[in-house]
């Protein structure tokens, strides 16, 4: 801020800018904070929970157990519920983290070509943007992946660090409760070009606090 607070001609510009560019600063703050305190309310008891058993080339890393805002983005919801399930018929198990990208996100959900060029809903082939009311605010949000509007299906990531790049884009669904710690091991195998290193396969999944689908969510 102080080499552009001196390229002002004089002290009193220079310290309105001071003053300005502070007062900014405490209000992107502010919003932050009430985004991730957001994220805190959201968490509540009847939310679903959903958990994958990820392994790198076979060997297992660990547990990311997953809440999902059923109450904010009930459509999004129940197709990722769904699949973690596989109660239609198909769903995660056995899919793989396409592209993972260290300290960004890690991406997968791709089960019908399994590098980032397909994915099926339990809808269909896709469905279309729910809300973009809450914003990827820090590490461990769940989000939909989106091709351009109304292009979600069964692809998804979850963000390693803040990712405001990503708000207004992709629908948020939930956030990581438990195993951080591995999703971190999972960006430690990816790369820029956001190839891993190791193939990262969800070898196992499943859904708790499991509950009735809505009748709206019936397939047209």
């Amino acid at each position: 801020m102080e080499q552009f607070a001196g390229k002002f001609k004089s002290a009193e510009l220079a310290d309105s800018f001071r003053k300005t560019f502070t007062e900014c600063q405490s209000r992107m703050a502010q919003v932050d904070f009430s985004q991730s305190d957001r994220i805190t309310e959201l968490s509540k008891p009847g939310n679903p929970l959903v958990f994958f058993t990820v392994a790198a080339d076979g060997e297992v890393i660990g547990k990311i157990t997953m809440e999902l805002f059923r109450h904010v983005v009930p459509k999004t919801v129940e197709n990722f519920r769904a699949l973690c399930t596989g109660e239609k018929g198909f769903g995660y198990r056995n899919s793989v983290f396409h592209k993972i990208i260290p300290d960004l996100m890690c991406q997968g959900g791709d089960i019908t070509n399994q590098d980032g060029t397909g994915g099926k809903s339990i809808y269909g082939d896709n469905f279309a943007d729910e809300n973009f009311e809450v914003k990827h605010t820090g590490e461990g949000i769940l989000s939909m992946v989106s091709c351009g509007r109304d292009t979600y299906n069964s692809q998804f990531l979850i963000t390693m660090k803040k990712s405001e790049h990503l708000d207004f884009k992709h629908v948020v669904f939930g956030f990581v409760k438990n195993g951080m710690d591995v999703v971190r091991q999972m960006g430690e195998l990816g790369s820029k070009s956001g190839r891993p290193s190791k193939m990262i396969t969800v070898i196992d999944y499943c859904a708790r606090t499991v509950l009735k689908p809505l009748a709206i969510f019936k397939q047209q």
